[in-house]
C-alpha cells in the first residue's frame, strides 16, 4: 500500500504539517519532532511524489548549472558537489557547458526559463551585465570571481587573496624570479589571480616583469607545458612559478622534467584548485585548495531561498574559505 504523510504523522505522533515541513526541508521544526519524523520516514519507507509536489507549487523541480568546461577537474568536482547539495534540498540539476565564450554563455542563459528550471547557478567567463535577464525574472546565483557592475547573488573565494597567498609562499622560500602562467584577459578569474600575483611580489619587495607572465589561451596541461618551455628559454629563467590552475601546473612540471631540471630544487611550482591529480603527481603539487563543498552548499542555499520566498532582500556576496596545501613541488620530498 502507498504510505501517506498521515501514516508517517501517526507513527511519529506529530501533525501532518510537521511531517510536511521535514520532508520539504524547512528549518523551523523542533529537533525532537524532526528526529521522530525522520525515524518514521525510515520505518515506513515513505517516498514523496516529487512530480506532483512540484506541479502543485508551480515549479519544475530543476536547477541549471552553467560552467565553462567539465573537462577541467575543478568544474567536474564542483558539479558533483552542487548535485549533492541540490538533492539534499529536493532539486535536480541540469548541467550546461559553455566553453567560456560569451555567445554560448548568452545563448544558454536565454534558453533558461520557468518552463525548464526554477533557478540557475552561473559560472561565467565572458558574460557582461547586459547579457543577464532583468532582476526578478529568475533566481540566479553567480559563481566565481567577477567584476560586473550589477546586483546579483554571488558566491566565490577571494581569488586575489588566494593568489597572493600562493605567491607569498614561493617568495618565503627565497625565490626571486617568480613567474606566472595562465593570464588570459578573456577570463575574469585570470585578472583576479594576476592581481594577487602582483600584490604578493610587491609585498615581498620583488619587481614585476612582463616577461615572467606567460599567457595561456586555455587552462589545460598542454598550454602549461608550452608556457613553461617559453619561460625556461629566457636569458634569466624563473626559479619559481605560480600557475593559475592545477592543469597548467601539471604541464609545467612535465616541461621542467624534460629539461632535466628538478622540482623544487631548480624551479618551485604552485597551482590552484587542489584537484585530485595534484595530490598524486610526482612531485605532488602545492596548490590553493578552495572549499568546494562550502561553495556548492552556499550557492544552493541562496538559490533555494530565492525560489521559496526570499525575493526582495538585497543580493548577498558570500566568500567561502580556501587553504594553501603545501606539498613536494615547493617543500621538497
Amino acid at each position: 500500500m502507498t504510505v501517506t504523510l498521515k501514516d508517517v504523522a501517526t507513527l511519529a505522533g506529530v501533525s501532518v504539517k510537521t511531517v510536511s515541513n521535514v520532508v520539504n526541508g524547512y528549518a523551523f521544526v523542533k529537533p525532537e519532532n524532526r528526529r521522530r519524523v525522520e525515524e518514521a520516514l525510515a520505518a515506513t519507507g515513505y517516498r514523496p511524489n516529487v512530480g506532483a509536489r512540484n506541479l502543485r507549487r508551480g515549479r519544475t523541480g530543476f536547477l541549471a548549472l552553467m560552467v565553462p568546461e567539465l573537462s577541467i577537474p575543478y568544474f567536474g568536482e564542483l558539479a558533483g558537489l552542487v548535485i549533492t547539495a541540490a538533492r539534499n534540498r529536493g532539486w535536480n540539476v541540469l548541467i550546461e557547458q559553455t566553453q567560456g565564450t560569451r555567445s554560448r554563455e548568452r545563448e544558454t542563459l536565454e534558453s533558461l526559463g520557468p518552463h525548464l528550471v526554477d533557478g540557475a547557478l552561473v559560472h561565467p567567463e565572458a558574460l557582461e551585465a547586459a547579457d543577464f535577464p532583468a532582476a526578478g525574472e529568475m533566481p540566479l546565483v553567480m559563481l566565481g570571481e567577477h567584476s560586473l557592475d550589477m546586483a546579483i547573488d554571488h558566491v566565490a573565494i577571494d581569488n586575489v587573496l588566494a593568489a597572493h597567498t600562493a605567491v607569498s609562499h614561493l617568495a618565503s622560500l627565497g625565490r626571486r624570479r617568480i613567474a606566472a602562467i595562465g593570464f588570459n584577459p578573456a577570463r575574469g578569474t585570470s585578472s583576479q589571480r594576476l592581481a594577487g600575483y602582483r600584490s604578493a611580489l610587491a609585498a615581498a619587495g620583488l619587481s614585476y616583469a612582463d616577461e615572467l607572465v606567460a599567457p595561456a589561451e586555455k587552462w589545460h596541461r598542454a598550454y602549461g607545458a608550452a608556457a613553461m618551455k617559453s619561460l625556461l628559454a629566457l636569458p634569466s629563467p624563473p626559479d619559481a612559478v605560480f600557475c593559475f590552475n592545477d592543469l597548467l601546473a601539471i604541464g609545467a612540471l612535465r616541461a621542467v622534467a624534460e629539461r632535466g631540471l628538478r622540482v623544487p630544487e631548480d624551479v618551485a611550482i604552485a597551482g590552484f584548485d587542489n584537484n585530485e591529480e595534484s595530490e598524486f603527481s610526482l612531485p605532488s603539487l602545492t596548490t590553493i585548495a578552495p572549499d568546494k563543498t562550502a561553495l556548492a552548499e552556499a550557492a544552493i542555499d541562496l538559490v533555494h531561498r530565492r525560489i521559496t520566498g526570499d525575493k526582495t532582500s538585497p543580493p548577498q556576496d558570500i566568500q567561502t574559505p580556501f587553504a594553501l596545501e603545501i606539498r613536494e613541488s615547493t617543500r621538497g620530498r
